[in-house]
């Protein structure tokens, strides 16, 4: 049986980061979230946020897309990407809207893009031992 595997992550503002990086703002006005308590859940597709971090992020909604959970099917709201920060990789993905009582999801799409992986034993995050703990990009 597995337990909760839960990990410090950062999101940032994709759109902010362009912004900051043409130096239409100054990098300090780049809106992020530090998250202390993202659930990693390798049944979930995507990055999922609360509510309360997608307004903080000031995240554009951009389509509405079938979802099913626990709760049973149902239509979810998907807002603009973002840049995820994690063990120092990055990548970018849109996130799908959960309501505030949900914790952080970080799903299967994300630990692709970083190229991680629940060790079970240790019930921690790890680098692809395949790859032998760095992040690597598969192309096949």
């Amino acid at each position: 049986m597995m337990g909760r595997v839960v990990v410090e992550a950062t999101v940032e503002n994709l759109m902010d980061l362009w912004d900051a990086d043409r130096g239409l703002i100054p990098p300090d006005q780049v809106r992020r979230v530090q998250l202390t308590d993202a659930l990693v859940d390798t049944s979930a597709t995507t990055l999922a946020l609360p509510t309360r971090f997608v307004t903080q992020l000031g995240l554009k909604k951009s389509y509405e897309k079938g979802s099913i959970s626990t709760q049973g099917p149902g239509v979810d709201s998907v807002y603009s990407t973002v840049r995820l920060t994690l063990f120092g990789r990055t990548c970018t993905v849109e996130v799908m809207e959960v309501p505030d009582s949900v914790p952080a999801l970080i799903g299967q799409i994300p630990l692709e893009m970083l190229d991680l992986v629940v060790d079970l034993r240790s019930q921690k995050l790890i680098g692809n031992p395949a790859h032998g703990g760095e992040h690597v990009l598969e192309l096949y």
